[in-house]
């Protein structure tokens, strides 16, 4: 059927079917099958790598022509599966459509494919939706606060010409989006929306204060060189300047925390639990406060640099666009420009540049119509 004329959507990109892999490959012999047991206490198992929309006596035969499985039974054959999707181009960045006052779209339907894409808008949406029906503003995430909002960004902007996935690669600021970061990053945010309950913002708040302790402890435990030698953080030729504090050491690539443990003049953690959870006092919370801190120190200079950039984009991304802005009238601007603009409507400066077509120095116009737009307004 893909190659018939019956299917003719594109399929996603990073789960092809086997008979596009052998269009794609055909100058390879063979072709890797991960057999996958469907379950502990099932007998049926799942060839992983041969998704396909060929005819059931076709998948057959494939199947019993892999050693091992010749007298197999196929209980549930392959099939392809075509979808349609609306332009995400037509969305604001709330995921509200912009036709229709109140309607909002998560998933597929937007161009996406994958469960966590689909997962995340639905938050969004819902998000959005519901702050909507109470008078509030929408919450749009940001491109350096969340993955989500890099989805989001580039789905509004720039649309989904094939099935889109979320990839770290899509995302500039990475740095900032870690996994051991995304409590931070988010938490305080959902709690301000009534998303996260009191025992999990009590923890969270108990791993953040005993994060800044940990940090303050480190910052002013004063290491001797005798001290680092006997932890074997460094050898015996090496000498430690007077005042090095713990927190220098740990800025080195090759210390790692549980080293700074063996220092006399350090010891372990000792987190304040006497309000919370015996969970605060366990050896996992412990390690998770280590973990934090020591990525802390480690990238501190990096992230610092990049945070700085970040605000630096942030003053001129941030310009909001009137959404009755015609860009015929912006001065200067290429007919590709007014076109690409024209149809992804965007929000703020910094979607426009990133609508593709749209070059710096057409950012550059649209910045001095609008100031030029300001101060005539304000005259």
């Amino acid at each position: 059927p893909m190659f018939s004329g019956a299917i003719e959507g594109v399929g996603p990109r990073y789960c092809p079917s086997v008979e596009d892999k052998i269009f794609r490959f055909a100058d390879k012999s063979s072709h890797q099958i991960f057999v996958e047991p469907e379950g502990l206490n099932s007998i049926e198992v799942y060839p992983n790598g041969i998704s396909t929309s060929l005819p059931f006596e076709t998948q057959l035969d494939m199947v019993r022509s892999i050693t091992g499985f010749e007298q197999a039974h196929v209980t549930r054959p392959g099939y392809a599966i075509e979808y349609d999707y609306f332009d995400p181009r037509d969305l604001h960045p709330s995921l509200a459509t912009r036709h229709l006052a109140g309607l909002y779209f998560a998933g597929q339907i937007n161009g996406t494919t994958g469960y966590e894409e689909a997962a995340a808008q639905g938050l969004l949406a819902g998000l959005n939706a519901a702050r909507e029906v109470q008078g509030q503003s929408a919450w749009i995430p940001r491109r350096d606060e969340a993955y989500l909002g890099v989805l989001v960004d580039d789905l509004t902007t720039q649309g989904a010409s094939e099935p889109y996935r979320m990839f770290t690669s899509r995302a500039e600021h990475r740095l900032l989006l870690r996994e051991d970061n995304a409590d931070r990053r988010l938490t305080p945010i959902g709690r301000t929306f009534g998303l996260v309950d009191d025992v999990r913002w009590r923890i969270f708040e108990a791993r953040q204060t005993a994060s800044h302790d940990e940090h303050a402890r480190l910052a002013r435990t004063n290491v001797s060189t005798e001290s680092a030698r006997q932890a074997g953080l460094i050898n015996d030729r090496q000498t430690l300047t007077a005042g090095t504090k713990a927190r220098d050491l740990l800025r080195r690539p090759e210390v790692r925390y549980q080293q700074l443990q063996q220092l006399g003049e350090l010891g372990p953690i000792s987190a304040s639990t006497e309000a919370l959870d015996d969970y605060l006092a366990t050896e996992e919370f412990a390690e998770q406060v280590a973990l934090q801190v020591e990525t802390d120190i480690k990238y501190e200079g990096y992230v610092a640099r990049q945070t700085r950039e970040i605000e630096q984009q942030r003053k001129r991304s941030d310009l909001r666009i009137p959404t009755d802005l015609s860009y015929e009238s912006v001065h200067g601007l290429s007919h590709e420009a007014r076109q690409r603009l024209t149809e992804a409507r965007p929000d703020t400066i910094g979607q426009a540049g990133r609508v593709p077509g749209v070059t710096p120095a057409a950012v550059s116009l649209l910045l001095i119509h609008l100031k030029k737009r300001e101060l005539k307004q304000s005259a």
